[in-house]
């Protein structure tokens, strides 16, 4: 079976790193999907304001490989622990599939782009394809008392966020708690944590450079992209 994508997503994420773990842990940042021509009907939206919530499947388009791996390394538990690559959500799969729930903020219309959706909470850099789009629908999806494996022993960590003001104020105000937010979920992989190291990521249109000792994470300097 052939499977071509629907839309494109576009967020404040032009790469892999800083974007959220998971999706719903950051619900402050905001991304449009954009149909593609064939699929830029309204009428195949009809009914989807209805649902507060939406279900994506979309393409891991920066991992592609072409050899198969049984298990893999998830970062959350240390690099160094081999897992079966179905008992995670790693992005190196034998089909690069990703799936993310998502909140359904609204619905807009453009002249250039028809109608497209904002949601919130994506996990999604900016440009990943859209192969289909389901509502989420709590009396199935919603499980009670479900097991989370060995993905809830790293739910609750957080790391401690230092910014000073003057860094700070270089952000649009909207967009400071998503950054505080992502920096607080540490994008660093776990088994790369090196104190010395200064780190750097694309955020909106600024870079973002910090450090890390331990759970502190201290930005060190924050600059504006260049235009490609």
């Amino acid at each position: 079976m052939e499977i071509k994508p629907i839309a494109k997503i576009y967020n404040d994420f032009p790469s892999k790193f800083g974007i959220p773990r998971q999706s719903g842990r950051i619900n402050g940042i905001k991304s449009t999907i954009v149909f593609e021509n064939e699929c830029r009907n309204e009428h195949a939206l009809k009914g989807i304001e209805q649902f507060s919530h939406l279900w994506l499947i979309w393409e891991f388009s920066e991992n592609k490989k072409d050899n198969f791996h049984a298990t893999v390394r998830p970062p959350r538990l240390g690099g160094n622990t081999r897992i079966g690559v179905f008992a995670t959500r790693s992005p190196f799969r034998p089909n690069a599939l990703g799936l993310s729930c998502v909140k359904l903020e609204r619905m807009e219309y453009s002249e250039k782009n028809g109608a497209v959706l904002i949601v919130s909470g994506a996990d999604l850099m900016n440009g990943t394809p859209i192969f289909d789009i389901k509502p989420y629908i709590p009396y199935t999806d919603c499980i009670e008392n479900a097991n989370g494996g060995f993905a809830e022993e790293e739910n609750n960590y957080q790391a401690d966020v230092e910014i000073s003001d003057r860094l700070l104020a270089l952000i649009p105000e909207e967009k400071r708690n998503i950054l505080i937010e992502i920096l607080r979920d540490d994008p660093r992989p776990a088994y790369k944590f090196q104190e010395e190291k200064e780190y750097g990521f694309p955020f909106s249109e600024y870079e973002i450079k910090f450090k890390a000792k331990e759970n502190k994470i201290t930005v060190t300097n924050i600059t504006m992209r260049q235009k490609n």
